[in-house]
């Protein structure tokens, strides 16, 4: 492609656009892992999806053009059946290819003619890979764009003077239907050497070998006195299941001796014979004749030659970067139809107009909680803004309400929508965020060196250090597992200093006094504010619905208590 870049339908070549990768924590606290393998049931597939949809940047014109790929993509599924197959096509020829070869190799006749017609199998996939996208109603950039890319490449790797010599160079050896043997024996009928005597273009027809040959010696006459062919010889075919290899059959039949002992043997026939393949089935007559083969048709190999050479730099690993980006779209498009068609909402994400909304969700759910459930018609949908005047949101309400799934599910819907992906929810309108950062408890064996709220604050001092006034911050529980005036203490200043920052924040807790201390907060700021947010109590029950009000009483301590299972009916029943 004469140093052109390969095109990308998740990575536009737009100027100043950066990326940064969502974290392997951040991915399991989201849950995005176990969603790669709801989409792919391959391992190597769920890895590449991850890949793709953890990588982020807050360019809006990234995520717009990802968007519409995948609008593409989504509405048409005979484009995405009829491209999957071609993929596979293309993708079986890159995984088993010898197109790439060095020119300096000296290949022989048949594995040249393999190469052929990979090269020919490689130019249809092109062909109808255009002819599909041509006929398509696309509309996104990144396809129209591909399309064109094809158009530039077909040209550019001379698709047209390939075909031209890779059908001349067919007709020449199609002809080739058969090869004569010859093969010389000692007064005690052991073979001694094999050669080729000439190349047909008639196939022999099958006829019995064994009663021929008692024939021949049994009546002088039929005997030949020189080793000329007159073309009256009988074929018998020899089964692949019955046979052993042609260099198996020299082996037994006796040591094999060189042709050029033989003088009376004419020259051309000579200079053919090769020693036999030893420990070799039947793949070793066909090496065996493909090293003849050189020697008889060598203007023939040297045309094949020259012409793979030309084209050896044909850009097959071009078309085959790609694939793994239309496999993401297309596993997330199979996933949202078959969602789709069990209850599940799911929309095309807006990108806001507007400097002061972050976010604005309606009828928002947790995607990983959904796909798991039997039926989607007990899942509780909630709506959420992100503002100046709600830049962080301290989250309370009883244990088990849903603090922690509404949580996850802000992510999950951030994580989509910049990927290009329909949102889970009945409309999203979002600003892209350059990073998402979680703070979920830790594993056991994480904390054993510097302790519980030890491992806690340092997690957090990292996590503060990297985000940035566009970063997504979600905090569960963060600061709880010590006393509640060390936890409460460290988590006011940790929200101080993330309402200075800006970055837009869940912080799900316990700490119902951290909520109570909103007005202190806001205050104290100047641009951007903190609301209390609480999961519901109806009369009691746990209603998983979210609204931003005052929290409903004091009441960490008993869900602290009922979360390590230290009540009183917890610990006598």
């Amino acid at each position: 492609m004469n140093g052109k870049k390969s095109f990308s339908i998740l990575f536009p070549d737009y100027e100043g656009v950066t990326y940064k990768q969502l974290s392997e924590t951040v991915c399991h606290d989201l849950g995005i892992d176990l969603l790669c393998s709801e989409l792919s049931g391959d391992k190597k597939e769920q890895n590449i999806i991850m890949n793709i949809v953890s990588n982020m940047t807050s360019d809006k014109r990234v995520a717009f053009y990802r968007q519409k790929v995948f609008a593409d993509i989504l509405r048409l599924p005979e484009l995405r059946s009829r491209l999957s197959e071609l993929f596979e096509r293309i993708e079986y020829i890159r995984k088993f290819t010898t197109v790439r070869m060095d020119t300096g190799e000296k290949l022989g006749f048949w594995l040249l003619m393999h190469k052929l017609d990979e090269l020919s199998d490689y130019i249809k996939c092109v062909e109808e890979m255009r002819a599909c996208l041509s006929k398509a109603d696309i509309s996104s950039e990144g396809l129209v764009g591909f399309r064109d890319y094809l158009d530039i490449l077909y040209d550019e790797a001379r698709f047209k003077a390939m075909k031209k010599d890779i059908s001349e160079l067919k007709e020449k050896t199609s002809v080739i239907q058969s090869v004569t043997l010859g093969v010389n024996v000692n007064s005690r009928f052991e073979a001694v050497s094999l050669g080729l005597v000439s190349v047909n273009s008639k196939p022999f027809k099958k006829s019995n070998i064994v009663s021929n040959f008692a024939n021949a010696i049994s009546e002088k006459d039929r005997i030949q006195e020189s080793t000329d062919w007159d073309g009256d010889m009988h074929y018998h075919h020899v089964d692949k299941d019955h046979s052993k290899s042609f260099a198996r059959f020299i082996e037994n039949a006796g040591s094999m001796l060189a042709m050029t002992r033989t003088p009376f043997v004419d020259g051309r026939i000579r200079s053919t014979v090769v020693q036999s393949i030893n420990n070799d089935e039947t793949a070793g007559a066909t090496f065996y004749l493909d090293r003849v083969m050189n020697k008889m048709l060598g203007s023939v190999i040297k045309k094949l030659r020259d012409v793979l050479s030309e084209y050896a730099d044909i850009a097959i690993v071009d078309i085959s970067n790609v694939i793994p980006e239309f496999m993401y779209y297309i596993k997330f498009a199979e996933f949202v139809e078959r969602f789709s068609g069990i209850g599940l909402k799911f929309c095309e994400a807006q990108l806001s107009q507007s400097e002061d909304v972050s976010m604005n969700a309606k009828d928002f759910y947790n995607l990983k909680l959904a796909v798991k459930m039997d039926n989607v018609e007990e899942l509780v949908y909630n709506d959420l803004v992100f503002d100046r005047e709600h830049t962080i949101y301290i989250l309370t309400g009883a244990n088990r309400g849903g603090k922690t799934t509404v949580t996850q599910a802000i992510g999950i819907m951030f994580v989509l929508a910049q990927g290009g992906i329909s949102v889970p929810a009945s409309a999203f309108e979002y600003k892209p965020v350059d990073c998402i950062y979680t703070h979920f408890p830790a594993d056991e064996e994480k904390t054993l060196d510097l302790g519980r709220l030890g491992e806690e604050c340092v997690r957090f001092k990292s996590i503060y250090s990297e985000c940035t006034g566009e970063s997504l911050v979600l905090l569960n529980e963060t600061f709880s597992t010590t006393s509640f005036e060390e936890g409460f203490y460290i988590a006011r200043d940790s929200v101080r200093a993330l309402l200075k920052k800006g970055s837009i924040t869940i912080y799900n807790t316990h700490l119902h006094k951290l909520a109570a201390e909103m007005d202190d907060f806001n205050r104290e700021s100047g641009s951007f504010k903190v609301s209390s947010l609480i999961v519901k109590n109806d009369n009691g029950k746990r209603s998983f619905k979210v609204e931003v009000a005052m929290p409903e009483g004091m009441s960490y301590a008993r869900d602290i208590a009922e979360k390590y299972g230290v009540t009183y009916e917890m610990l006598t029943e």
